[in-house]
């Protein structure tokens, strides 16, 4: 679920909430389909089988609209790299630092919306913003400094993180700019960058 700050309305009863689930969905679908120059929030009320006027009462455009898919993004990448990590147990922060890599690979390859708008560093398409960047490298300060054995998550590890995933997301457009896929060679170059930076601090 999105951050009610994205949202003109954050719903309360559970039928508004599959609702708003039902238009987020519809926008990642018609992302694919048509692109954010022409997606629309009439096109996404009749994919979703909504009214446009439930669309308009969480969003006021369509800008509002993605930026809440890339929230929702986020959290389902927290969540999944949790899971990832919490049943591969105790295996080190080179464990943790490539299931993070795999878990974004597997939303940008597989999840609907998410190679135009990720955490929202494409929004709108083509233009390149860095707060979704310091969102992303906070959250992930704050799931890994546990499972790294960090009681707190200090300034220093807080930088060093922004700076993983400054890296990653310019490694990974590479990657996908060079193969629809994702060039292998590009992600293994990234997986080795990123080893032998945070090994400075983490070993």
């Amino acid at each position: 679920m999105p951050h009610a700050t994205s949202l003109r309305r954050a719903p309360v009863q559970r039928r508004s909430a599959e609702r708003l689930a039902r238009i987020l969905d519809a926008c990642a679908e018609l992302l694919d389909e048509v692109g954010y120059d022409d997606l629309s929030t009439r096109a996404v009320a009749q994919r979703a089988g909504v009214p446009i006027g439930s669309v308009y009462r969480f969003f006021g455009n369509k800008r509002q609209m993605a930026d809440a898919l890339a929230q929702r993004n986020l959290e389902r990448f927290s969540e999944r790299v949790g899971e990832r990590l919490e049943d591969a147990g105790d295996r080190g922060w080179r464990h943790a630092m490539n299931a993070v890599i795999d878990e974004y690979l597997d939303m940008k390859r597989t999840a609907p919306g998410f190679s135009l708008v990720d955490f929202g560093n494409q929004i709108p398409v083509g233009t390149r913003r860095a707060e979704p960047n310091h969102r992303v490298a906070g959250r992930l300060t704050d799931l890994l400094s546990g499972y790294l054995g960090r009681e707190a998550a200090d300034e220093d590890l807080r930088r060093t993180f922004l700076v993983a995933v400054e890296t990653a997301d310019a490694l990974v457009h590479l990657a996908f700019r060079t193969a629809p896929e994702g060039d292998e060679k590009v992600i293994a170059e990234l997986r080795e960058m990123l080893g032998a930076y945070l090994a400075r601090v983490l070993d």
